[in-house]
């Protein structure tokens, strides 16, 4: 399979971080592969007439059609592109994303099956969602991890005179980032000097709540918008804490970088983190949305140099295996043809 066909939202906004398909998508063109994408329209039911149309158009040039899917509203689109390439005998490979696609399987189970049943393979970047769809009866899943170039990311030694908090997503309420400032206020109580940078485009308008919560509670906190990946890794020279306050996920690449990285990471443990993160050896985990958790894990890390040193360097050696090095032969096995 050479020529590929790739659904997914193919958007580049300031309201969006970079997506899987961007990543991926110009991954596998590095490697020889001809491919096409859908969508990048705005609009969502644009989009959604556009991504289901390309599968059409390519229908006979596309040897496969990759999939981005997830638990929101682009399940709808993953289930109606797939049905099109059904009835066009196009081999398609749906992506797992997004921790809360376990209560798609719940809540859609005809829609489920109808989708991943019928794929060559169903492609999950996390251990997590594999084992949950393999619970499902699913048994054409396959785990190939999100993938980073491991060599654009250089592990600086980091100081700690004072604690230098690092948040990198996007703002929406699925990532609970009201819980970073209510972390950074109760360090502040403690008499800690700490400073607090989040790094992120407003997706859903949270940012305007964040910053009345951030004067309610009388701290500073540096917002840069939306960066992009050279802009923000140069940036994290200045931090030396990495902190993930998620409520759901599955796989993220900003934790899989800050590893990379060789940051001292502490996560809610939620979705795939704790097949991510192994607590207290490349990372501590914590309680959703327990503040009080995630500041006695931060002052551990700070407190302890021998426990940073164990985190970060541990971090650093497990993120080698998602290496797109390491992770491109796989992709290429599933593209060989039968």
């Amino acid at each position: 399979m050479k020529n590929l066909l790739y659904i997914g939202n193919n958007l580049n906004t300031t309201k969006t971080n970079v997506s899987s398909i961007q990543v991926l998508g110009g991954l596998l063109e590095s490697e020889g592969y001809n491919l096409r994408y859908a969508s990048s329209y705005s609009n969502k039911f644009v989009r959604f007439l556009h991504m289901a149309w390309c599968c059409i158009r390519f229908s006979k040039w596309a040897n496969g059609v990759l999939i981005d899917t997830y638990s929101t509203q682009n399940f709808y689109y993953a289930f109606a592109c797939s049905q099109v390439c059904r009835f066009f005998a196009v081999p398609y490979f749906p992506i797992l994303h997004g921790g809360n696609l376990p209560s798609r399987l719940e809540k859609n189970p005809k829609m489920s099956a109808w989708i991943f049943n019928n794929s060559r393979l169903n492609i999950s970047p996390s251990l997590y969602l594999k084992s949950i769809f393999e619970e499902k009866g699913f048994d054409n899943v396959i785990y190939i991890p999100n993938s980073i170039p491991l060599d654009k990311y250089d592990a600086i030694p980091k100081r700690y005179d004072i604690i230098k908090l690092l948040w990198v997503r996007s703002f929406s309420e699925i990532y609970n980032p009201q819980m970073a400032i209510k972390v950074i206020k109760q360090l502040k109580d403690l008499e800690y000097s700490v400073e607090l940078c989040m790094v992120g485009p407003d997706s859903d308008g949270s940012l305007g709540t964040l910053k009345t919560l951030t004067k309610t509670l009388n701290v500073d906190v540096k917002f840069t918008g939306k960066l992009s990946k050279e802009q923000w890794i140069k940036l994290s020279r200045d931090y030396n804490i990495f902190i993930n306050t998620t409520n759901y996920d599955n796989m993220p690449v900003s934790v899989i970088e800050a590893m990379a990285l060789a940051f001292p990471i502490v996560s809610t443990k939620v979705g795939g983190l704790p097949f991510l993160i192994d607590d207290n050896k490349n990372g501590l985990l914590v309680p959703v949305n327990d503040v009080d958790a995630m500041v006695k894990a931060i002052l551990k890390i700070f407190n302890n140099e021998d426990l940073r040193h164990q985190l970060s360097t541990s971090a650093r050696q497990k993120v080698k295996r998602f290496d797109w090095e390491v992770t491109k032969t796989q992709w290429y096995s599933i593209f060989k043809p039968n």
